[in-house]
């Protein structure tokens, strides 16, 4: 057996078990590049059949993008004018400096308000198949309108009310003709929810998970590659796959488990039921993404999680009837950190036209 130099190898679910003979074959069983072969093998068909990359653009078909266009939401999305009492952005609930989020379980309105809902992440949302916890929004061009005219949000009183206040402002005069060129009138409510929208399509952070599924072996380390086999083997993938790994269906919150019991959350929030009064809906929510899911803390629909390996249990629990070992927790965390990625750097600039004197 001493000089046995065969490598018996057993993929058993998320488990890898390696048995060797003799003792430098043991050292080199264990050996960071073997791990990393072995791991690469198991994920090998799984990695291309439940995910995708990011693309490298999220246009709208229906509409066309610019750089002026662009530009003029940048200056939009900073802007506390577009709140009744100049006191909010957009940014200030999805703040681009900490992955488009605020931290909060409830973000303050225009008077301090706190809203019923979570602030999702703006970052990649554009790929979203549609918009808002229940999905009540097609895209981010619908999307970008609605927090200004919700008066616990915004509160801007009318369309016509924030048309009219902008019109004053000869930037924005100069901007919109910019970003609209050949319009009559292009200073509309319309228009400035293209472009805030034109500028969210912008906000795409690809990560070492992408180039991991482009075919860099080391983009992972060991763990995070042992987190996606459990991942996959334990069923998170049935409803966290493809390009945003989630952020594709709905699915109801407590398929195994009620969630308020696992999340200790003080308001029972029904979900989709809220708009289609279908009882098929209730405790409906669109999945969310997991991209940057490691920055976007806390979690879930009324943020009642901040903790989160406590989510990625308490998911286990509520989704799977699955009771997840400390290891395999663990390493799925792991895992959901490579899924962080940059914000393009211009876009956490707070644009000049806004600089104060």
């Amino acid at each position: 057996m001493k000089h046995t130099k065969l490598y018996l190898l057993f993929a058993i679910g998320s488990h890898v078990f390696l048995s060797a003979c003799g003792k430098k074959s043991s050292e080199s069983l264990d050996s960071d590049a073997v791990q990393h072969a072995q791991y690469d093998e198991a994920l090998k068909i799984k990695k291309i059949t439940y995910f995708q990359s990011l693309p490298d653009k999220a246009p709208n078909p229906e509409k066309t993008s610019s750089e002026s266009k662009i530009k003029l939401g940048h200056v939009l999305y900073y802007d506390v004018r577009l709140s009744k009492n100049n006191t909010i952005s957009c940014n200030s609930c999805h703040n681009l400096s900490k992955s488009g989020v605020d931290n909060l379980p409830f973000s303050p309105g225009d008077d301090g308000t706190l809203g019923g809902r979570n602030s999702p992440t703006t970052l990649n949302a554009a790929l979203h198949f549609k918009q808002f916890w229940d999905g009540r929004a097609k895209d981010v061009e619908e999307q970008a309108g609605m927090p200004i005219l919700n008066p616990v949000e915004m509160a801007i009183p009318s369309q016509d009310f924030l048309v009219k206040r902008l019109s004053e402002i000869p930037m924005y005069q100069d901007l919109f003709k910019q970003a609209f060129p050949g319009e009559k009138n292009p200073l509309t409510y319309s228009n400035i929810q293209k472009a805030i929208a034109a500028f969210e399509r912008e906000l795409l952070t690809p990560s070492r998970f992408d180039q991991y599924l482009k075919g860099d072996s080391r983009a992972l380390t060991v763990q995070e590659k042992k987190g996606m086999l459990s991942f996959i083997n334990i069923g998170c993938v049935n409803c966290h796959s493809g390009t945003l790994l989630g952020g594709d269906q709905f699915q109801k919150f407590g398929a195994y488990v009620p969630y308020w019991e696992l999340t200790g959350s003080k308001n029972i929030d029904k979900g989709l039921y809220e708009i289609t009064k279908n009882e098929m809906d209730m405790y409906m929510f669109k999945v969310p993404s997991l991209r940057n899911v490691a920055k976007t803390f806390p979690y879930f629909h009324d943020g009642s999680v901040k903790d989160l390996e406590q989510a990625v249990r308490i998911m286990g629990k509520a989704q799977l009837k699955y009771e997840m070992s400390d290891a395999e927790a663990q390493n799925i965390v792991a895992f959901l950190k490579s899924l962080s990625g940059e914000v393009p750097g211009f876009a956490k600039e707070i644009p000049k036209e806004l600089a104060r004197k």
